[in-house]
């Protein structure tokens, strides 16, 4: 056990490491802050380990019991008991840790930093005002934790719904000796936002990324002939408009908004064409335009596992939706019906170790480039207002706390995602159990409900996901609205053409100074 626990701190580096390169990648080198980089790459770190206690629950609890279903001679009750309260508590200790990244320190540097472009002189001033704004955030916190402190998780009863009863010894059980539903429900409450993180970035990333890698991009040579064309298009027709005031005459207020428009233009284009000029005698663009067949096969590899997870995905909620005890008790189950892909996949990967390790650390990476994709396609809108764009080596330091924000959020809802795609695995791992039938004794799958809560261990993860059963039928429901914009954006994205190869790196409101970073990247 010890020598297979030694790989998570070799986890942990990894995800330290990986989180300072991603950060470093999108970030403005021209405007890049020391406190805000390290907020972000700190944020996202803490979510990526928090993603990977799950397999560390999943593997304790089956290491618990033998191949035939009994429990192994060093798992008796105080021991499995000691075990639940580790996991349970390092669980606590993250996800205190994510509340203070939310409601405190990263609204706290993001208004600082806002405050800091208004008035570049007075930092006291700078600091009361971003901690008066913070404060908002954090009575939200406070009043999280109290109606988490205080909702009554008793809801009315169906009759005769057995199963629910079942459920609810669970919650019993859990909320007994380690209660702590303020925090429970806290968590669940930004893992409802990060649902809605992941159904409008995740979702349509999860189309986006693939289709891109197939289409390729236009070409830099061909584009640039085209931006040369409209330059000289917009210098006639500027030609043109001047002309009319050679003899004194002075230009008409719309001719002059005309003008206006069409210098804008014109800087615009002339941007384009020195990005373009760079991208063309760039050593990256040949590289890319030599590995195009391999992004191919990873376009396709992409579009498959997408359509796996899917698949896996509405074979999870058509099961919930067929079988579970219905809305009062979130649409839980505690067993599978229809069984799905990855379901049937991570039980046998997990015997030999660390393979289900590494399938869910693909899957939480696959996550989180789709959520970037999607991301970058789209910006950081509030509403209909867009409020950031996130390009790589442009990024401000707020629109990098509002990223990585939205990443912390969606990898919090990864853990039930992955609930959603191997609901099995999640709450029993590979454990197995002994039915008596007659006088022999059959060790199969776990299948059947009535043995479970006396013979197999359930998961830290799953009590702490399903404390609240109005919280799991919100996921419920998010799932399906998940699957729709997935199937809306591969619809979109098959219509859309090949992206331009300066695809948002020029926009009419970027400054002329950002032409500056172009040798750091081309």
């Amino acid at each position: 056990l010890i020598t297979q626990l030694s790989i998570f701190p070799c986890v942990f580096q990894a995800i330290l490491i990986f989180c300072w390169v991603y950060v470093r990648k999108y970030q403005s080198r021209r405007e890049s802050e020391v406190i805000s980089t390290i907020t972000a790459i700190f944020a996202l770190a803490v979510a990526l380990i928090s993603s990977a206690l799950l397999p560390v629950d999943i593997f304790l609890v089956s290491y618990m019991k033998n191949q035939n279903g009994t429990f192994k001679d060093w798992a008796d009750a105080n021991v499995s008991r000691q075990i639940e309260d580790t996991v349970l508590y390092g669980y606590y200790t993250l996800y205190s840790i994510i509340l203070f990244c939310v409601f405190l320190w990263i609204p706290f540097v993001y208004f600082y930093y806002e405050e800091k472009e208004e008035d570049d002189g007075n930092t006291c001033s700078q600091v009361k005002t971003a901690l008066r704004y913070t404060l908002g955030f954090i009575t939200v916190c406070a009043v999280l934790l109290l109606i988490g402190a205080f909702v009554p998780l008793d809801i009315p009863n169906k009759k005769n719904s057995t199963e629910w009863e079942k459920v609810k010894l669970l919650f019993e059980e859990f909320g007994s000796s380690h209660g702590l539903t303020a925090l429970s429900f806290s968590i669940s409450s930004l893992t409802v936002i990060g649902m809605l993180a992941a159904i409008t970035y995740t979702a349509y990333g999860m189309s986006a990324l693939p289709l891109n890698l197939i289409k390729g991009t236009t070409s830099a040579a061909y584009e640039r002939l085209e931006n040369t064309e409209d330059i000289e298009e917009v210098e006639q027709h500027l030609l043109r408009i001047k002309s009319k005031c050679r003899d004194g005459r002075p230009l008409s207020s719309r001719d002059r908004r005309t003008v206006q428009q069409l210098e804008e233009r014109l800087r615009t284009l002339r941007r384009r064409e020195r990005h373009l000029e760079s991208i063309e005698k760039s050593w990256w663009t040949k590289f890319c335009e030599a590995i195009r067949p391999l992004k191919i096969v990873w376009g396709v590899f992409f579009i498959i596992v997408a359509l796996l997870f899917t698949v896996s995905l509405f074979l999870s909620n058509l099961d919930k939706a067929l079988h579970s005890a219905g809305f009062d008790s979130g649409f839980i189950i505690l067993g599978t019906n229809l069984t799905n892909p990855l379901n049937m996949l991570l039980p046998v990967l997990q015997t030999v170790f660390p393979l289900d390790y590494i399938l869910i650390t693909t899957i939480v990476m696959y996550f989180i480039f789709t959520s970037m994709a999607g991301i970058r396609n789209m910006g950081i809108w509030f509403f209909w207002i867009r409020l950031y764009k996130i390009r790589r080596g442009k990024t401000r330091p707020q629109a990098l706390l509002f990223l990585c924000m939205i990443l912390l959020l969606i990898v919090l809802h990864t853990s039930y995602m992955i609930y959603s795609l191997a609901p099995q695995y999640v709450m029993y791992g590979s454990q197995k159990y002994l039915v008596q039938l007659g006088n022999v004794f059959r060790s199969s799958l776990i299948l059947l409900l009535a043995f479970l809560l006396d013979q197999c261990i359930v998961t830290r993860t799953y009590l702490f996901l399903h404390k609240f059963w109005f919280f799991s039928a919100a996921y419920y429901f998010g799932n399906w609205a998940f699957i729709a914009v997935f199937l809306i954006g591969l619809i979109v994205s098959c219509c859309k053409g090949k992206k331009s190869v300066i695809e948002g790196e020029v926009d009419e409101d970027d400054s002329d100074m950002s032409d500056d970073e172009l040798s750091v990247y081309y």
